[in-house]
């Protein structure tokens, strides 16, 4: 999956860039500029990604751009995201994820952990352990 996510920016009444996301309603975040606001979106996306792997909730699919501005999580936040829609596509609890890999089943609840600096190499191998792949790639700026 794509985590490209469009987002809507308008000025508040204050002459704010205010950040919306059709994606996550409960997200929001603004800057004094659009640059910032776009440097911020990427932030609070991250934010609004985490809050819901935490609280187990799904993570939806980004809506069509449509001419919008779009962002994207951070490559580690991306790659966690992966692993916790991987096991949910796959019917894998995080103990079979442990025994899949031969670690703790401390280990996975690190590398589900948003703010847990896992090594990528290590999701890769707990992504392909539930049957995914993760693919890296590069992207132009919003």
């Amino acid at each position: 999956m794509d985590y490209l996510y469009p987002v809507d920016i308008s000025l508040d009444e204050d002459g704010r860039h205010l950040v919306l996301y059709p994606d996550f309603p409960e997200c929001a975040t603004d800057g004094a500029t659009r640059a910032e606001a776009l440097t911020e979106a990427i932030d609070a996306l991250e934010e609004a990604l985490a809050w819901r792997i935490n609280y187990k909730k799904e993570i939806p699919a980004p809506s069509p751009r449509r001419g919008r501005p779009a962002v994207m999580p951070g490559a580690r936040i991306a790659a966690k995201v992966a692993l916790y829609q991987a096991l949910a596509a796959a019917g894998i609890s995080r103990i079979e994820l442990a025994r899949r890999l031969g670690v703790d089943k401390t280990e996975v609840r690190r590398l589900l952990d948003p703010r847990h600096g896992s090594s990528l190499d290590r999701l890769d191998q707990a992504v392909r352990a539930a049957g995914q792949r993760l693919q890296v790639g590069l992207r132009g700026g919003a």
